[in-house]
């Protein structure tokens, strides 16, 4: 049962490994800093901050957001270490409020790996105050407790960690600053608001799903990675966020939305490619003007962009954000108005003059017809905003390339290998209950930022359809399959390269259309040999490609040395893992995508649950996706769980091996 802790108050903690969340009305920045016995902070290098997010059992988001996550491991904190302390400010230097009095008072819970709320506290009575202590977990006697602080500072982060003892306090508070300012844009900042019905402020979104993932979500997982934009955000449309969602792990498992990189945040892209900096984006393209008091007719690549690939890309992202901000303008309506309701009611109750009689049931007519007044009015808007986000919808799916098209699109009956690589690419549908109809393309950014995993446990099923683990199993390595052959699809020739570990074989089936194409680099590896070849040879490149980039030597590579893209796929993990081989999954998880190497496992996370913490830093590094509908992608910006499907190949299609044999084809005449 949550404890829910006013100030002050303080709660025994009997977990050591946990998770912090945040959710505040604007984007925030999370400090976390280690104290001694008497809370006094030794240095710089006694906080975790977006500069520098990981100390010894603390890990901190990058950047600003509206909803962030925590990682806190009580047993890997120094002995030295007594408290721990959770620091919130608002930005310093940008457009947002400038005191916590003015948004909604934050709120923080700290709950365990399996997400149950151990403590919550929302930190009330807050005015001029620019920072705050939200709470701290201290040692006593052995044992951890949290406690609820809420001692706010309106001088903002110096006079915070000034109060705290810390040396050099002032410096400090400015390079937590320009950290933050620095990643606005992986910073998750409110949408941009409608100039008028059917006209959008078009822009690149932040990047995330995150599951943070989770989320985290990313990460939300995330969202991302968009919405689960890539991520990071939602992590374009999915890094959710928009994949922190951003993008991971508990029930639901709302991994943060990841989102599509911006190099700025709440003004224009920033185009900084070379032959562009001193140019700006073209405008969208000319739309005809709609009949007087009738919405604009959308167009497809009305966004800004350099071509219509770019301009559908932001279209996608703008069409995520007008769908969370109606959605969300409407649920905050309908609370209101239930929320009135009740006080209405509350009002004729109080009276006992009141309670009886023809007063008191006209007085509570009156309350529900208010109520459902309010409910409809709300209803009405957001019909009138879901009707013309569908005709989007009905206009931009056609006109999406390969990369950004479902499978049945007939974009792919007239796809060709292509010579440069996309910006983004698909990975799945995100909808909410309110616009059941509208699907909104998840788009992560090329090349990938993390490794994605999809879970095959059958708790990933949202309608409890699936409770047969093997169809669980298999469903989620087609998923697999689909994901790894839309990534060989849309790299030019011989620049992506798929290797795929089996070790039980199981998975002979769903790999058949990598297999019998020839795309793979080498058949399936089998067995726990097979695991360490292709483990010891991804982990070896690697490690020669970061010394060459390190060491400013990246063009004395061996002659012959694959400089493609790597991806591996991992099935039914843990079957012929050793502890080495899980060492080297970790590795490549973390350092693989900064060189080339990326990871996609396809397993059940109850099933290697043997290996205890050791593998939960891979888990929070991947992108949870699912293979079947599921509403683990949460976007930082307001908490909608968004659900997630799976982009699939149709039932009986045989589109994926006209591509794939094409894909097989240019490799040949490539090599």
């Amino acid at each position: 049962m949550t404890a829910e802790l006013v100030r002050g108050q303080n709660h025994p903690l009997s977990q050591a490994r946990l998770e912090i969340r945040i959710s505040a009305g604007t984007p925030i920045v999370a400090v976390a800093a280690l104290g001694d016995e008497n809370g006094r902070i030794h240095g710089a290098e006694w906080v975790a901050h977006p500069g520098a997010p990981t100390q010894p059992g603390l890990e901190v988001p990058r950047q600003a957001a509206a909803d962030h996550r925590l990682a806190v491991d009580l047993d890997a904190v120094p002995e030295a270490v007594h408290r721990v302390s959770v620091l919130l400010a608002l930005p310093a230097g940008g457009t947002g409020p400038v005191r916590f009095g003015a948004v909604a008072a934050p709120f923080v819970a700290v709950t365990g790996l399996d997400g149950g709320e151990i403590a919550s506290y929302t930190i009330t009575d807050l005015e001029a105050e620019s920072a705050v202590v939200a709470l701290e977990l201290y040692r006593r006697q052995g044992a951890w407790k949290v406690r609820a602080v809420g001692q706010g500072y309106a001088g903002g982060l110096a006079e915070l960690l000034t109060d705290q003892e810390l040396p050099q306090a002032h410096q400090l508070a400015r390079s937590i600053n320009d950290a933050v300012s620095q990643g606005l844009a992986r910073s998750v900042q409110a949408p941009p608001p409608r100039t008028a019905d059917g006209d959008r402020s078009r822009q690149a979104a932040a990047p995330a799903l995150g599951p943070d993932q989770a989320g985290t979500a990313p990460q939300p997982a995330p969202v991302p990675p968009m919405p689960p934009y890539g991520g990071r955000t939602p992590g374009g449309p999915g890094q959710p966020a928009p994949q922190q969602p951003s993008y991971p792990g508990s029930a639901p498992d709302h991994d943060a939305v990841t989102q599509p990189s911006a190099p700025t945040s709440g003004g224009p892209i920033d185009y900084s490619h070379p032959r562009r900096q001193n140019a700006a984006p073209p405008p969208p393209p000319t739309v005809p003007p709609a009949e007087p008091g009738q919405p604009a007719r959308p167009v497809a690549g009305d966004a800004t962009g350099w071509s219509m690939e770019e301009r559908l890309y932001n279209q996608v992202w703008g069409m995520f954000e007008d769908l969370a901000r109606t959605t969300a303008a409407y649920r905050s309506a309908a609370d209101f108005a239930e929320s009135r309701m009740d006080k209405e009611l509350e009002q004729v109750l109080s009276d006992p003059r009141s309670r009886i009689g023809g007063q008191g049931d006209a007085a509570r007519e009156a309350a529900r017809a208010r109520y459902a007044q309010l409910v409809a009015q709300a209803q009405e808007a957001l019909d009138r905003d879901l009707a013309q986000l569908a005709a989007e919808a009905d206009v931009v799916e056609p006109a999406l390339p390969p990369a950004y098209a479902r499978w049945d699109s007939p974009a792919w009956h007239a796809y060709r290998v292509p010579m440069e690589i996309p910006m983004a690419l698909r990975l799945g549908d995100l909808h909410l209950p309110e616009a059941d109809r509208i699907r909104i393309p998840m788009l992560v950014r090329l090349p990938l930022e993390r490794g994605l995993w999809i879970d095959s446990g059958s708790a990933g099923s949202s309608d409890g359809s699936f409770t047969d683990s093997h169809a669980m199993s298999r469903l989620a390595l087609e998923t697999a399959v689909a994901h790894a052959a839309r990534l060989l699809a849309v790299y030019p020739a011989g620049e992506f390269t798929v290797h795929v570990i089996d070790p039980a074989g199981s998975g002979a089936q769903p790999l058949a259309p990598l297999v019998r194409t020839g795309v793979l680099a080498a058949p399936p590896a089998l067995g726990a040999a097979g695991v360490a070849d292709v483990l010891g040879r991804l982990t070896q490149r690697v490690d020669l490609v970061q010394m060459a980039v390190r060491g400013g030597a990246a063009d004395s590579l061996p002659p012959g040395f694959d400089t493609s893209q790597q991806l591996v796929i991992v099935n039914e993990f843990p079957h012929g893992f050793d502890d080495r081989a899980v060492n080297q999954l970790r590795y490549l998880a973390d350092e693989g995508p900064a060189f080339g190497v990326h990871l996609m496992m396809v397993a059940d996370r109850e099933q290697s649950s043997g290996y205890g913490p050791l593998l939960d830093p891979l888990w929070r590094s991947l992108l949870r996706l699912t293979p079947v509908a599921d509403d683990h992608l949460a976007d930082p910006w307001v908490g909608h769980a968004w659900t997630y499907e799976p982009s699939l190949v149709p039932p009986g299609s045989l589109i994926l091996q006209q591509v794939l044999s094409q894909v097989a084809t240019a490799r040949t005449k490539f090599s």
